[in-house]
This record gives C-alpha cells, sequence and structure tokens, in this order.
C-alpha cells in the first residue's frame, strides 16, 4: 500500500469507495474491496496508520483476533497491511474528511481540510469514536514540553529508558502504562488525585503489588507545576490534601483521558446518537444512502465494540455499496479459496 502524508491534489480523485480510517477495520475494508472488485482510497486525519488502537495501547495484546491466539495493536496492523497489499491502496494521512456533496448522478464530492478532493461512489466511515483529542495538561508551561518531556501517549518503551517517568491518571491506560513503563525507567511514578481507580481490579492489583515490591511509585495528589526553567523538565510539583511535593521528573505521561469529537461528520445529516451513527444492520448503511458506518463509530442495537465486528459490518457494507459503484452489473461471489486472481494478486505479492 502507498501512503501520501502531503497530497494536495487538483483534480479529484475518483473512486468506488472512499474509506475514511486507517484503522484495522479500515484497513480491512481495504483488502475486502479489492477481493469484490472496488476501487478504494483511505484517508486518515492521523499522522500514521493504525487509527486508535496504534494511539491508546500498540503494545498492549489482543485476544480476540480469531485464528491469532495473541498478537499486540501493532502487529496487527502490520498483518492487515500485508493482507492489503497485492491491491496497493493509497492511504492518504493527515487529511481530516471536511464535507460530503452527493451530486445528482449519486456520487460524492468528498473534500478534505488539507486540499484533497474524492468523487467516490459510495463513502465508508471506519473512522472509530471520530477524532479523539487527549484532555491536556492545564498548566501554562506544558504545551512547551509537549513531545519532549510531557507526553500524551506512548509510541516507543525505548524512549523512556533509564528516565525518571511519572505517569498521571487513574484510568486503565495509566495503569496499564505505569506498569509497562517501570520495567525500563530509572523510576516509575504514578500520580493520581485520590487513592480509588477507575481501572479493571487486575490492573489496580498488579499496580499495588509493583508498589508494595519497590519496582515503582504511588501518590496521591494534583500536579500543580511543572519545573523547567531551561526548557527541560526537572521535576514535577504535587498539591495534596497535607501540603505540597516535588517529583524527580525527565517525562511526563499524562493519560486523563480522551474526549471523542466527531468533528466534521457531525454536519454530514446523518442520523447520529451518542456520537454514533445509526445504521441499518442488513448492510450498515446509514440514513444517507451510499454513506455506510462500520466498527466503533456505527450503532445499532446490540452493537459490540469489537474488532472483529468492525471486520464484518465491513465485508457486509461493501457488498451493499458494491451497487453504487457498478450499478449495472451483478455481483457473483466466489470464496476466497477458489478465487484465481485473488490468488494470483497474493502469491505476486509475496514475491
Amino acid at each position: 500500500m502507498s501512503t501520501d502524508a502531503d497530497s494536495n491534489q487538483q483534480a479529484p480523485v475518483r473512486t468506488d469507495v472512499l474509506i475514511v480510517g486507517a484503522g484495522p477495520v479500515g484497513l480491512f475494508a481495504a483488502f475486502e474491496a479489492g477481493v469484490i472488485g472496488l476501487s478504494c482510497q483511505i484517508v486518515d486525519a492521523l499522522g500514521r496508520i493504525g487509527g486508535q488502537c496504534i494511539e491508546l495501547y500498540p503494545d498492549k495484546p489482543i485476544y480476540d483476533i480469531p485464528a491469532i491466539p495473541s498478537c499486540t495493536a501493532r502487529e496487527l496492523v502490520e498483518r492487515l497491511m500485508q493482507q492489503c497489499a497485492p491491491f496497493d491502496v493509497p492511504i492518504h494521512l493527515e487529511q481530516r474528511v471536511m464535507d460530503v456533496v452527493q451530486r445528482d448522478d449519486g456520487r460524492w464530492t468528498v473534500r478534505t481540510e488539507q486540499g484533497m478532493t474524492f468523487d467516490a461512489a459510495a463513502i465508508l466511515l471506519a473512522a472509530g469514536n471520530g477524532a479523539f483529542l487527549p484532555q491536556r495538561l492545564l498548566l501554562p508551561e506544558a504545551p512547551a514540553l509537549e513531545d519532549r518531556h510531557v507526553f500524551y501517549s506512548v509510541a516507543k518503551l525505548a524512549d523512556f529508558a533509564d528516565k525518571n517517568v511519572v505517569v498521571a491518571g487513574g484510568g486503565d491506560s495509566a495503569l496499564d502504562w505505569a506498569l509497562a513503563l517501570r520495567t525500563v525507567a530509572k523510576r516509575l511514578t504514578l500520580v493520581h488525585r485520590r487513592n480509588g481507580f477507575s481501572a479493571t481490579a487486575s490492573s489496580v492489583d498488579s499496580m499495588k503489588r509493583a508498589v508494595e515490591a519497590g519496582e515503582m511509585d504511588f501518590v496521591v495528589g494534583m500536579i500543580a507545576g511543572l519545573d523547567a526553567p531551561d526548557g527541560t523538565l526537572r521535576s514535577v510539583a504535587m498539591k495534596h490534601v497535607e501540603g505540597t511535593s516535588e517529583i524527580a521528573a525527565d517525562m511526563l505521561v499524562v493519560l486523563y483521558g480522551l474526549v471523542a469529537d466527531l468533528g466534521p461528520i457531525a454536519n454530514w445529516g446523518l442520523d447520529i446518537r451518542g456520537g454514533r451513527v445509526e445504521v441499518d444492520t442488513s448492510n450498515y448503511e446509514s440514513s444517507r444512502a451510499g454513506i455506510f458506518a462500520v466498527g466503533d463509530i456505527a450503532n445499532y442495537p446490540n452493537k459490540q465494540k469489537l474488532i472483529l465486528s468492525g471486520f464484518h459490518e465491513a465485508s457486509l457494507a461493501l457488498r451493499r455499496a458494491y451497487s453504487y459503484a457498478c450499478p449495472d452489473k451483478k455481483r457473483v461471489h466466489v470464496h476466497s479459496s477458489y478465487d484465481a486472481k485473488l490468488a494470483e494478486r497474493v502469491h505476486a505479492s509475496a514475491t
């Protein structure tokens, strides 16, 4: 697959399906589109492939992907990229879709904030819960330290090796990353505003055992300031019920949670409830014919927010999208085991 993080093409890019979102469900949808003979393009507002799972938990294990007993989110994305490779689907990163207009011929004109235009027969929303924005540390000195000393996600454990690391937060993400980072950090301190947590009991128990074993520290309090007089973080000032204190820190990881924002999608005239797009479960089409929603962004009775559910939804949605892209053709179902053209593509890609 080819990626493009700075595409400002003048002429509209014509495609059968425009997939909005380059997470696992969007990547699998690209593969499925190729299998049934549809061309597609992928756009994503983020600067890298992988969506929420790469942003939030790249190195955490996933156990419920069929036929894969265990893999990390990063490994899952890599495998999906390999699966998509035979179709060489273009992926346009840092392209936030702004507006969609349905033309008289039924096709869609889709424009991004960065200036790209697409001409698509159908649109497949695989955008998770929309754009996820971290809840930031509301201190005046924090912005200047971001991406050097203050972080809102963890990309690589190795970046924190032999550092004094402070992790702030009380949810699953904060505790899980604190436990992981303690294995590489010089010293790891978890700070939270109270002694209770919103994380799973197993994570809380693991954290408490690590504290008792002296493998990490836990401090109850609020972050009141950052000591970085020369632009280099030296310590974190804490405010407690009983007073104040300082914690030596080279790196601060703030994991207060994420705020979901559908952004421009909220203005597309779709039936949206609770921040998610209502769909028909026979084909995962939204209230506007030709626009589909799959994965976490889709809503319907008994919806399960699982990656494998998104794979299923994408498969059915694309088969309905085929009728918009190829109205004069009748799609003939062929099992992949007997699909000679698919086998030829896969083998050619592998070699």
